[in-house]
């Protein structure tokens, strides 16, 4: 059965900030509350706030959105290829479509309608190296989507023309991989968007982070403190607040409670990183985000291995849940949403 999406007024374009970006003052964070929304047999790594609501998709080739004023999980058609359900990883939303992406092969990029809710193939790639794991959009139009390295270099598609097309960008232009390097599919949150730059993050062999100032047409390899040289170690995940202050986070998968050389922070755009707290705080973690509104001094930290919270730009951190997710997404500065295996719940920060 089809079920009609529940935003009926989207992305509205506006010179003011938005109630994410607004700074408030606030209280430290003592607790969180956590809110079941749908217990479903999927597995979701691709979240994404957008409108009055949230979109996600995931495993089974599931994809859906989750409206404010309901707090109802809407979903669409399960996608198939082959007679197979699909495994989507990324998302990505515009004011008019949603795109999600496959992992594995074949790379597909579908787009959502989001005036009648059709779906779309838009992009197919057929290769057994092919694996994309993340994609983010600047604007209506702009797009860039990630994959595993194909040849020397990391697989990176632009599109400039709203989704409708995708191109891969030369591996003249990138940087080359060194042997082992990979990037990690965990939770849509290995590149990071601001202005006309582009932040991709690796692991494997390697920890370093990919750069351009231009939109992709040129790169700089950005070198990082992170743990490297084992099959899982590694960034998992970069957030910046501006185009100065951003963060890393990630470690070791196979030992999840070791919290040295896991996180890092920068404040000149990448170009240096300083590990935080340093042996303590929270260990692996596949997502990372600062708290809209907080100034760029608070953090929220999501891993299989539960929630951490800072209030200092992650020089200190607060245990707030054991309970496992792979990615959050906030609505404002205290509350949003989070989602995992067989799990999506809504949050609520509770301050002092």
């Amino acid at each position: 059965m089809y079920y009609r999406f529940i935003f009926a007024l989207f992305i509205m374009l506006s010179s003011c900030k938005t109630e994410q970006e607004k700074e408030v003052s606030l209280e430290e964070v003592s607790s969180i509350e956590i809110t079941s929304i749908s217990n479903d047999s999927i597995s979701i790594r691709a979240l994404e706030r957008a409108g009055n609501g949230f979109w996600f998709a995931g495993s089974k080739g599931a994809y859906g959105s989750i409206a404010d004023s309901t707090m109802q999980v809407s979903k669409g058609s399960v996608v198939y290829k082959d007679y197979q359900p699909l495994e989507f990883r990324s998302i990505a939303v515009t004011s008019s479509f949603t795109f999600i992406l496959t992992a594995g092969n074949p790379g597909l990029i579908y787009r959502i309608s989001h005036e009648n809710d059709s779906l779309a193939l838009v992009y197919e790639e057929i290769g057994e190296t092919v694996f994309y794991d993340s994609m983010k959009f600047w604007n209506d139009t702009d797009g860039v989507a990630l994959g595993d390295p194909q040849e020397d270099c990391f697989t990176v598609l632009i599109t400039n023309d709203g989704g409708e097309s995708w191109n891969k960008i030369s591996c003249d232009v990138l940087p080359k991989i060194k042997k082992g390097e990979a990037a990690y599919a965990a939770s849509n949150s290995n590149i990071e968007l601001q202005g006309d730059q582009i932040w991709i993050v690796t692991g494997g062999m390697a920890s370093r982070v990919l750069h351009s100032a231009d939109r992709g047409k040129s790169w700089e390899v950005l070198e990082t403190p992170i743990v490297k040289g084992g099959e899982m170690t590694g960034i998992y995940a970069i957030d910046f607040y501006d185009e100065n202050l951003g963060a890393i986070m990630g470690g070791d998968w196979n030992q999840k409670d070791e919290s040295t050389s896991n996180k890092a922070i920068t404040k000149d755009g990448g170009k240096t990183w300083n590990l935080l707290s340093d042996g303590k705080g929270p260990g692996y973690n596949s997502d990372i985000s600062f708290v809209p509104g907080t100034g760029g001094n608070e953090l929220i930290a999501v891993g299989s291995p539960g929630i951490w919270w800072s209030g200092d730009q992650g020089t200190s951190w607060k245990k707030l849940s054991d309970q496992g997710f792979y990615t959050v997404s906030f609505k404002d500065s205290n509350s949003g949403m989070l989602a995992g295996s067989n799990q999506i719940s809504s949050f609520q920060l509770i301050r002092n």
